[in-house]
């Protein structure tokens, strides 16, 4: 569709940006905080750009007074951020933190004070490790149990003033890339070990949304999904399968039971045929049923092409780009399902990221026509080198063409009929990116931090800070 005008975006529309604890916050070890899974992980020498790891990160804990500042000059109306849950419960359950809880009333407190939305994310992929010594985290249905009590003791604390709630961030990548692949903690290979941890991770996320129910009333909750649209690589009626396949696979598999509480039919049984489908108990599904959200949250960065891949002799594991070298990552597919393939008619960033505003608009739309349910876009950004110049000067027009052309999509998708709650970008200061240190830079403010010697941790605006200011100012009229 090609529209003669576009709506406008909503009078109360979220415009914001988002983080993760692990990735900003630093003091890792500060005020009674217990060791998360990440904060092992990272000491395994390999597993990071150059060793780097979330002792310090940006520093947020302490400076979080001065970042919130710089979001309320820039005029910003949201601020998703996610808890700890080592800073609540050290050991994943049992007594609470007081400080942690300080640390984040602040935080909530600080954000209101400047009229910025709090957007709290329950999970993002730092699991205490005590729990993952204990009975393995998320490989243990125990994990459902204590989730569920660290979300319904952050309800408590603060669901008195904020509102919006992301349940789990992205429960694809950090399943996948956990137990998949062996690039996140725990750095497991075991395809039917994953499908397991993913189940209880479902579970848990509806788990806690159904306690949500009744300690948030007026409050609204969802998880975020990691969203890579398929495309087929040609007309060709095979390609269109593998397409469908993956869509099926890598998406459906996790938004069909978040809305529905429910896996997809093929999908299921095709797992299933290969011994590769969780094990369900009795009163799983009611519970996934009981759970579901008030909006999808989408993080979106790329779409993904795919064809044919043959039964005997197809394509497997690729390599994953961690190394901001463009054209170092390597095609994957699973054999008689799907292999993926380079999309020509695309850009692509030096993590070999595709760079596809129009993949989010016929994502939003497919989540629409198939959920029926609002939209929070909880990430949405540029992973790029930004250099700072003379006089503090960091001209980022890169990143500014990226936001601005999937802003563009975001509000045909509104004109659409794509009901939209709000837009956060990642991120808002610069972060420690998981895998990648701080070289692969995503703010709108730039952090002076780096992987060798001693940095100052300044926030200096670049360029795109000051875009987004005009955006907001604006209500997106101006893009």
């Amino acid at each position: 569709m090609i529209h003669e005008k576009q709506k406008a975006f909503p009078e109360n529309f979220l415009w914001g940006s988002a983080s993760a604890a692990y990735q900003v916050e630093g003091a890792w070890n500060e005020d009674g905080k217990g060791p998360s899974n990440w904060d092992l992980f990272v000491r395994i020498p390999g597993k990071t750009f150059k060793g780097t790891n979330g002792d310090v990160a940006v520093d947020h804990y302490h400076r979080y007074e001065e970042d919130v500042r710089l979001m309320a000059e820039m005029g910003m109306k949201a601020y998703r951020f996610s808890v700890a849950w080592t800073r609540i419960f050290p050991q994943g359950k049992g007594e609470v933190n007081q400080k942690g809880i300080e640390f984040y009333n602040n935080l909530i407190n600080e954000l209101i004070k400047y009229k910025i939305e709090p957007i709290l994310t329950i999970y993002h992929w730092d699991l205490p490790q005590a729990l993952q010594n204990e009975y393995g985290g998320w490989e243990s249905r125990q994990i459902v149990e204590d989730f569920t009590n660290y979300a319904v003791t952050l309800y408590k604390h603060f669901g008195d003033r904020v509102k919006y709630w992301v349940s789990l961030n992205e429960q694809n990548i950090f399943t996948g890339l956990g137990y998949r692949m062996a690039l996140h903690p725990p750095g497991v290979k075991d395809e039917k070990l994953f499908y397991q941890v993913n189940h209880h991770a479902n579970l848990a996320n509806a788990s806690a949304i159904k306690e949500f129910r009744k300690y948030v009333p007026d409050g609204k909750i969802g998880p975020s999904f990691a969203y890579g649209p398929a495309y087929p690589a040609s007309s060709k009626p095979e390609d269109i399968l593998a397409a469908e396949n993956a869509e099926e696979l890598n998406n459906h598999w996790w938004m069909d039971v978040y809305a529905w509480g429910k896996y997809p039919k093929a999908a299921w049984n095709y797992l299933e045929s290969k011994g590769l489908a969780p094990q369900v108990e009795e009163g799983d599904f009611e519970l996934l049923r009981e759970g579901t959200p008030d909006f999808m949250g989408v993080n979106y960065y790329q779409t993904t092409t795919y064809e044919q891949n043959p039964l005997v002799g197809g394509v497997t594991e690729g390599v994953f780009n961690t190394s901001g070298k463009k054209g170092t990552s390597q095609d994957t597919g699973i054999p008689g399902i799907f292999k993926t393939v380079k999309n020509e008619n695309l850009e692509r960033t030096n993590w070999d990221w595709n760079i596809d505003p129009t993949g989010l608009r016929i994502g939003l739309r497919r989540i629409t026509n198939r959920y029926q349910l609002p939209i929070l876009i909880s990430e949405n950004g540029l992973g790029e080198y930004d250099k700072l110049e003379e006089g503090d000067v960091v001209n980022d027009d890169y990143r500014i063409d990226y936001l601005r052309s999937h802003l563009n999509t975001v509000q045909a998708a509104i004109t659409d009929g794509v009901e939209m709650l709000g837009y956060c970008t990642w991120s808002f200061t610069d972060l420690l990116s998981w895998l990648n240190g701080f070289q692969k830079r995503y703010g709108f403010v730039y952090v002076n931090q780096h992987e060798e010697g001693d940095h100052d941790l300044r926030r200096i605006k670049k360029k795109s800070y000051y875009w987004y200011k005009d955006v907001i100012e604006t209500n997106g009229e101006n893009l």
